[in-house]
């Protein structure tokens, strides 16, 4: 029989792991059942009805989180010299073209977020093996490939992420960080769910949001109330 330890028993004294719980309980008890050393990640599970197979029901696109995840991303922008002043007054990390496309080529992949130009997507469209699984390729639709890229990389840094569901029909995302308060996860969290609702499929039957849990990085989840959401 597998052995509890003390600190796991220390935390499911703290929830009911059979329960389910509103957003609000959950945003606050996600904070006290974490207990790494470091800010962890607080992080959101949503199953949704739909059939990921079908190209009609997918769930992609992108939020802008009130508060921030809390991380702090490293965004790359790849685009022509007349838009790098633009790009680093934004506050871009890594700015370039030619010199970065070549660091990728050679393995490196050292950022979160990679942003460009639909003039040179030619040349990034070279690293889809490379970018492609890393789920760093630029995409028009999460907003990377642009002309405004100082804008991009100011939403970026801002809080926006990008969002797809998975082949299980499941969207993972980060909400923001143990140190926060209960109630900006919350609004961090309903900003994801109602986003969500609003790019439901039409071909998508039955319950939407099937089921919901939240977590803190290396600790249980705690289910939140579908039904609540859905609302």
């Amino acid at each position: 029989m597998k052995r509890v330890s003390k600190k796991r028993k220390e935390i499911l004294a703290k929830f009911d792991l059979s329960k389910t719980y509103s957003l609000s309980e959950a945003c606050d008890l996600v904070k006290g059942i974490s207990t790494t050393k470091f800010d962890a990640s607080v992080d959101i599970c949503v199953r949704l009805g739909v059939d990921p197979r079908k190209a009609n029901q997918m769930v992609r696109g992108t939020v802008a989180l009130p508060h921030g995840t809390g991380k702090d991303v490293k965004v790359l922008v790849l685009c022509t010299p007349d838009k790098e002043a633009e790009a680093i007054e934004a506050g871009a990390d890594f700015v370039g073209l030619d010199d970065y496309i070549d660091k990728i080529k050679g393995g490196w992949t050292s950022v979160d977020v990679i942003i460009t130009m639909p003039s040179v997507m030619g040349k990034v469209g070279a690293l889809g093996r490379i970018l492609g699984p890393r789920g760093l390729m630029p995409n028009p639709k999460t907003g990377t490939v642009t002309m405004e890229v100082g804008k991009a990389v100011q939403e970026v840094k801002a809080g926006k992420i990008d969002f797809k569901v998975d082949k299980y029909g499941i969207i993972h995302s980060s909400v923001g960080k143990t140190s926060f308060d209960g109630e900006k996860i919350r609004e961090n969290a309903q900003e994801l769910i109602q986003t969500l609702i609003k790019l439901k499929p039409s071909a998508a039957k039955g319950t939407y949001i099937k089921s919901v849990y939240l977590s803190a990085t290396m600790s249980p989840g705690i289910q939140i109330d579908a039904k609540s959401v859905n609302a």
